[in-house]
């Protein structure tokens, strides 16, 4: 082809989208963790054959969305292509070279056509555990952290290296699923790579560039236009953060100019000795998250929705800290990287950025279920949704991420820890012409005769999510144990009977909450998302008797 057509271009863009869909299908249909089949914590992309990003599934995280270009460019100078054949399979879970962390492992197969690379299908889960002191904050070195794996070949030629899986029958708490987590991350790129030929055998194309010339392109012109109505300045945001021995500030500086956002967090505190740490591949990701949100949501990501945004962090800064910094927890400050910019912007963009959100809340649960099974599996809350112009914030909704809870059913199958309440806490919201997004109580009860570790991975318990342009805060988070409330990053065990306590934050409000409609405000009360009480100090509006 020497020319696509626009109509062509669509059709195309479409049915490698809809690849990426089934190749997320595969690996939830096939994994053995909750993780997975659950929560959807995961990514599936194809890149072209120069390794250019292509098309993501729809349903995939951002984070890592945002590291596997980095991620793939990592695994080829290790096997250049001309080193890798049809069969390989490239593996890496290094937390500088893949999304942050060890958790994550990073699964890429090459796609051959008649003899030559021709695209690379990846995809990206959160492991049910790689060893160490397990998902938490506590690590104070990365060695603690559990098995890090360079860049290797999973599979090679099709023969799988029963040395790298014996290394994980040797080193995690749950072998059976970790093992069939990675293997259904291998499978999913091997149907990935079946249907991208099957497509390019269907519309005979030898070669996908000249389609990804077209895609990425586009993608491209269209961020940088939104970028140009932005005018050419600096925007600046700090914010403070609880971190695990004290308070960690996060700040950013947001140039704008000629279509480019060049974002610097040079200005945040040094790296800390918890493993809350966040490697600059995922302040990356994040970054550009929070610019594609801003100027062109409704497109589909690929390389094009990166390439005009640039970031820098001072090496050794919490936001860019080097080895051996521990990094288990880079999530909880990580998050905060997208309302950092957000607040940055907020002066230019006010009627594109979001109050903030109460954001999600990972508990890692290890030890023994009643039937003295191995757990090793993450219960996933979530705060309320910032609430944006023209919007209320949406109940217990997770942002930035996106992962879904686990059903109740399940998880007190897995565990034998019982959901004893899970409820929408009234007033939580931060009011506004725009109210926030309520948060929820949750209490658990460990119901297995086995004493049960638990690892909280949250935050908003001292800084409350902020409201945006008058919008007023959001209630704060609290983790309490048998009625002790106790640190959002620490690690705790229950004994049998014990009960865990959440009262996730709600989401910040947008605009003066004396410009609510009345009408609204009465739903509110209504539906029990507001009380009389603060119907009428707040608001101003008196429900009726």
């Amino acid at each position: 082809m020497s020319k696509i057509d626009p109509i062509a271009v669509g059709i195309y863009w479409d049915r490698l989208i809809s690849i990426t869909d089934e190749i997320v299908n595969t690996l939830v249909r096939t994994s053995f963790s909750t993780n997975v089949r659950e929560s959807y914590d995961l990514s599936c992309l194809l890149f072209d054959g120069r390794g250019r990003m292509l098309a993501q599934g729809s349903y995939s995280v951002p984070s890592f969305t945002g590291t596997a270009p980095a991620t793939l460019q990592h695994m080829l100078k290790r096997f250049p292509p001309e080193t890798l054949s049809p069969g390989d399979v490239v593996i890496t879970n290094d937390p500088w070279l893949g999304t942050g962390h060890m958790f994550d492992i990073n699964v890429m197969q090459p796609i051959f056509r008649n003899g030559r690379i021709v695209g690379y299908c990846m995809s990206i889960s959160h492991l049910p555990d790689i060893g160490g002191r397990g998902f938490s904050a506590v690590a104070r070195e990365v060695y603690e952290e559990g098995l890090r794996l360079p860049v290797l070949k999973l599979i090679e030629k099709g023969q799988v290296s029963e040395l790298i899986l014996e290394l994980f029958r040797c080193n995690v708490r749950a072998p059976e699923e970790t093992i069939g987590d990675l293997m259904a991350n291998a499978s999913a790129t091997s149907v990935g790579g079946r249907m991208l030929l099957e497509f390019m055998d269907e519309y005979g194309i030898d070669d996908i560039s000249e389609i990804a010339d077209v895609i990425i392109s586009q993608s491209e012109t269209a961020i940088r236009d939104e970028l140009r109505k932005i005018p050419d300045g600096c925007y600046e945001n700090a914010i403070l953060v609880e971190g695990v021995e004290g308070t960690v500030r996060l700040a950013c500086a947001v140039h704008i100019a000629d279509g480019r956002a060049r974002i610097d967090f040079s200005g945040s505190c040094d790296a800390v000795p918890s493993a809350i740490n966040v490697p600059v591949c995922y302040t990356h990701a994040m970054a550009c998250y929070a610019i594609k949100c801003l100027t062109t949501p409704g497109i589909p990501n690929n390389l094009g929705s990166v390439t005009p945004v640039e970031v820098t962090a001072r090496e050794g800064s919490i936001l860019n800290p080097v080895h051996p910094s521990p990094t288990g927890g880079r999530h909880v400050i990580g998050h905060y990287v997208a309302p950092l910019v957000f607040g940055a912007l907020a002066s230019v963009m006010p009627d594109r950025v979001q109050a903030d959100s109460g954001m999600l809340n990972l508990i890692n649960v290890q030890g023994r279920n009643r039937e003295g099974r191995e757990v090793s599996s993450i219960f996933f809350a979530c705060g309320g949704f910032g609430a944006l112009k023209g919007i209320d914030g949406a109940p217990t909704t997770p942002s930035p991420s996106n992962m879904t809870s686990i059903p109740i059913e399940v998880w007190e199958r897995l565990t034998s820890m019982t959901v004893l309440a899970k409820r929408l806490l009234p007033d939580s919201g931060g009011p506004g012409e725009f109210r926030g997004g309520l948060g929820q109580e949750i209490v658990l009860r460990n119901d297995s005769p086995h004493p049960l570790t638990v690892s909280c991975l949250s935050g908003r318990t001292e800084f409350p999510p902020l409201g945006m342009l008058g919008g007023e805060p959001g209630k704060l988070r609290e983790i309490s144990i048998n009625g002790e409330v106790v640190h959002p990053k620490g690690r705790y065990v229950l004994a049998q009977g014990d009960t865990m306590t959440i009262h996730e934050a709600g989401g910040g409000g947008f605009g003066d909450p004396k410009q609510r409609s009345r009408d609204a405000v009465l739903a509110d009360v209504r539906n029990g998302f507001v009380s009389s009480q603060a119907a009428r100090e707040i608001y101003g509006v008196a429900p009726a008797a």
